[in-house]
């Protein structure tokens, strides 16, 4: 009998623990996005095969120059400089990364290598 009000003083305890978490804790080691150069903000492209391609565009120069300008506006979405964001996948080119706080909150994509600290 004396065991059934241990079990019971545990669950309790365990009950207030469960309800007392009710946020996922943060990363222990977080990351930021930075602007480069004339940047005012940072693209944030679906993949990073669309990163690569519209990159390719752009350093063309003329025509397609252009068109890799236009095609970034339309594919990556704007972050802003010193956005929260937690690294899911690196390589050399950049990272695939989660953002974790803000208004785009929860939103993944790629970011270029030189725009995260």
């Amino acid at each position: 009998m004396n065991y059934l009000k241990w079990i019971f003083l545990i669950g309790v305890m365990c009950g207030f623990v469960i309800a007392g978490c009710k946020e996922p804790m943060m990363p222990v080691l977080t990351h930021k996005l930075v602007v480069t150069g004339n940047q005012h903000s940072i693209p944030l492209y679906p993949d990073e095969e669309a990163y690569l391609h519209t990159s390719h565009e752009k350093q063309s120069g003329g025509l397609e120059g252009v068109v890799g300008d236009v095609k970034q506006n339309l594919t990556a979405k704007q972050m802003d400089d010193q956005t929260p964001v937690q690294i899911v996948k690196s390589d050399d080119y950049g990272s695939v990364v989660t953002v974790t706080d803000g208004p785009m909150k929860g939103q993944s994509g790629f970011v270029a290598k030189q725009n995260i600290d």
